[in-house]
């Protein structure tokens, strides 16, 4: 018997950055996003010893413990032990040896959202061996409390939920770990061009988002006006999106990306750097409106929106820097967990 689950990635489409403590307790945040047909999976296959077995099959990494209660966080595959931990902690688990598989269609650090998909995806897993009666709200924060506040690993709300519920989601963030998350009932059509002109680009470099992260939340706590200012952009630049998507006003579409890109670079100093600034200015060269880096920022993936038939030069423009053009969907559903 293996349970199993799969959380999608997503693409932050607005509002980025605005869902980091301690921007959103102070100001209150919003962000936009959409889930891709590119998952997290985690699987828990019950084994004939007493031992646990975590590995990362994307990475090629493995650890081998006896049973116990509590396993180590030293580094190696901390996302998969330190999901294990909490669950033992929490709720109890039969001592029993398993495996414990995981599997990303990307890699980490490449901004969409892989390291906090797979905390649910993880999650997901367990919740369906255990049987454990957790709505989405609740398996969404307690990811995001065992990646933040147990394994302390820098980075804001928005992927748990996004992984979880799954859609196109307009999220609200709040002090005291509040988080509202509104589904857009977009039509087909909408969806379909949106689809059809953003370009998913991979810039084939990763980055570590905590570093980013880090000088953000230091620009808000030293009360760094420009930063400030920049965050609030983003705040309104979500609900411009979320008016140009409900009312279907695509042609709008570039633009605030382009204005999103613009303030998110006032943030914090490594967010962008010369090799992004010009494969960006390639793009709109070649006929794209705007566009954006997905996540933290200072590489990985980055969306281009293209009108007409623009995607096409847009994307011989962009294959010329080395990087991949990555096809995608988006996708309604959230986390997803059976037993087989």
């Amino acid at each position: 018997m293996i349970y199993r689950s799969k959380a999608p990635l997503r693409i932050g489409l607005a509002g980025g950055g605005t869902d980091v403590s301690p921007y959103c307790d102070l100001y209150g945040g919003a962000i936009l996003n959409a889930t891709i047909s590119l998952s997290a999976y985690a699987s828990i296959e019950p084994i004939n010893e007493m031992a646990i077995i975590v590995e990362a099959l994307d990475r090629n990494e493995q650890q081998k413990f006896n049973w116990a209660p509590q396993l180590p966080i030293d580094g190696t595959l901390d996302l998969l032990k330190g999901v294990y931990n909490r669950i033992h902690k929490q709720y109890g688990l039969p001592k029993t040896g398993f495996r414990l598989s995981t599997f990303v269609d990307a890699p980490a650090g490449s901004g969409l959202g892989t390291s906090s998909t797979l905390m649910v995806a993880i999650l997901g897993a367990f919740v369906e061996m255990l049987k454990l009666p957790l709505g989405d709200y609740d398996i969404a924060h307690l990811a995001y409390e065992i990646e933040r506040n147990e394994l302390g690993l820098a980075g804001g709300r928005q992927d748990q939920y996004a992984a979880t519920f799954g859609g196109v989601n307009y999220m609200e963030f709040m002090k005291d770990d509040k988080v509202i998350v509104n589904p857009l009932r977009i039509r087909p059509q909408y969806m379909h061009e949106l689809e059809n002109n953003l370009v998913l680009y991979f810039t084939s470099t990763s980055r570590e988002s905590a570093s980013i992260i880090k000088e953000q939340v230091k620009n808000v706590n030293n009360k760094n006006s420009k930063s400030i200012d920049a965050m609030h952009q983003l705040k309104e630049q979500a609900h411009m999106m979320k008016e140009a998507l409900l009312m279907g006003k695509l042609h709008e579409f570039g633009e605030i990306l382009d204005f999103g890109f613009q303030q998110k670079r006032l943030m914090a100093d490594n967010i962008s750097n010369s090799s992004i600034e010009e494969i960006y200015d390639a793009a709109k060269a070649a006929g794209a409106t705007g566009g954006k880096i997905s996540g933290a920022g200072g590489g990985g993936f980055m969306i281009f929106y293209c009108p007409g038939n623009s995607n096409y030069a847009v994307k011989k423009a962009l294959l010329s820097f080395g990087g991949e053009v990555k096809k995608y969907s988006f996708i309604k559903y959230g986390l997803t967990s059976w037993t087989a």
